[in-house]
């Protein structure tokens, strides 16, 4: 890739624009992921049933660590940073581990996983480019794909009005509410112009809880009763617990974790013109380990890069990374009211479920393009990804048939994200590596069959 200075010989990625500009940009940004960031405190607040003032503080949290992990991004220090203008957001690939974490080992226990996990990724950072022959696209985009259909269910019981168990559940209130969310997002999206589509989610969340309101079905009492200013402290539920079998889990999230943040990277390379090297990802990479293991100190969940920023970068053309640290800011500071993390916790159910289905089916989609880039006419390939999503659908669609398993080894099974990668990196050995001294070129191959151009890794 070629670079392209300014006028002043500063490359895009380093040009400090206008102040009022990057609060702007910024903003915007935010606005972009801020449905992301609460997606994943939502889901697993829900999940474990914690009470409301627990999901405000950790939604507080996340805002600012969320911050500060943009900030170690963009601006970095020495070894850690990829300096690149990429926003970081809560993992999705996270929740499904992080729940059945949970429900045996209680918050402290998914602290601990959080911790850890933060701590191995830093380690494990410079030796990862090495390793990429094991995370072609078929396994990447199998393990995409999963994270979206994982979640499915999630969004449904949401659309329905929360608990299946419960005599209203999926009544026609909460199925409107829901409809009537996904197609406001789904017509913003078509129609809006620009910056408007791109905060669909957001604003279909508000104007779904806005109508909710109006026949009586939100409630924002603890709005009333949060303070305007506040601060989740660092081990807010108890000192994290480590254990090997959670720890084991969030190891192979954040390998996955690794892969994406890697291909993100490698993507606003290319967006912003910025030569990206082995060094610039291990850099990255560290940078996720280390927001990882701090957000486990600060009452959050993992971090990677939020792809739907990257788009944004390529859609408004704006490279500078202190655009970005700007947003980072931002966050930062909305991470300090806790009233505004009442307000978002107040959002009803299927309002967040009508959001959700589009939000969980294009994180789907996204696994599905990553597939596109792998020769499906190889039925290696094939076995690969129909195994691993077979294997991947087991908990969310039978959830007791691990029931009567190893307490060890069920943490491991009940998270179909964990279980289509260990699948999927396994069938990708046994079909395309063994034997073989390179990758089989099929495994890597675009949708016309053709390898496509390989990247140097060795800094």
């Amino acid at each position: 890739m070629t670079t392209t200075p300014t006028r002043n010989n500063v490359h895009p990625v380093d040009e400090v624009l206008p102040v009022q500009n990057m609060i702007a940009f910024g903003l915007q940004h935010v606005l972009s992921m801020y449905a992301g960031i609460v997606a994943v405190p939502l889901i697993l607040a829900t999940a474990l049933g914690l009470p409301p003032a627990d999901l405000v503080r950790i939604i507080g949290a996340s805002f600012f660590m969320c911050g500060v992990a943009t900030l170690i991004q963009t601006i970095g220090f020495k070894g850690f940073g990829a300096k690149l203008p990429i926003v970081q957001g809560t993992t999705f690939a996270a929740v499904a581990t992080m729940i059945a974490i949970g429900k045996s080992y209680g918050l402290p226990g998914i602290y601990g996983a959080v911790i850890a996990g933060g701590i191995l990724t830093v380690l494990l950072a410079p030796y990862f480019s090495k390793l990429l022959r094991f995370f072609p696209p078929v396994v990447a985009g199998t393990v995409i794909l999963m994270i979206g259909v994982s979640l499915m269910p999630v969004a449904i019981r949401w659309a329905g009005g929360g608990n299946p168990a419960a005599e209203s559940f999926g009544n026609p209130a909460s199925l409107g509410l829901a409809l009537l969310t996904m197609i406001i997002v789904l017509l913003l999206t078509r129609f809006g112009k620009g910056f408007l589509s791109r905060v669909s989610v957001l604003l279909g969340l508000v104007i779904g809880t806005i109508v909710a309101a109006i026949f009586g079905l939100a409630n924002f009492s603890g709005v009333g009763i949060a303070a305007w200013f506040g601060f989740t402290a660092p081990f807010h539920f108890g000192t994290p617990t480590f254990a090997f079998v959670p720890v084991l889990s969030m190891l192979l999230v954040m390998l996955v974790v690794m892969v994406e943040t890697t291909a993100d990277i490698l993507a606003i390379g290319e967006v912003v013109d910025k030569d990206v090297d082995a060094k610039m990802v291990a850099d990255g990479l560290r940078a996720d380990g280390l927001s990882t293991m701090l957000g486990g100190v600060f009452n959050v969940f993992p971090f990677t890069a939020f792809a739907q920023n990257v788009g944004l970068v390529r859609f408004t053309g704006i490279k500078s990374r202190f655009v970005v640290a700007v947003a980072g800011i931002i966050l930062m500071l909305l991470g300090f009211i806790p009233k505004l993390s009442a307000l978002v916790s107040s959002i009803p159910l299927p309002v967040l479920g009508g959001a959700g289905l589009v939000l969980f089916g294009t994180v789907a989609a996204a696994g599905v393009q990553t597939l596109t880039k792998v020769n499906m006419n190889d039925t290696r390939n094939l076995t690969i990804v129909a195994v691993s999503v077979a294997l991947g659908v087991i908990p969310s669609t039978v959830p007791t048939l691990y029931e009567k398993l190893p307490e060890q080894v069920s943490l491991v099974l009940d998270s179909g994200i964990t279980s289509a990668a260990i699948a999927a990196i396994l069938l990708n050995i046994l079909f395309n590596i063994v034997g073989n001294n390179t990758p089989h070129p099929s495994s890597l191959a675009d949708s016309t069959g053709h390898a496509p151009e390989a990247r140097d890794f060795h800094g």
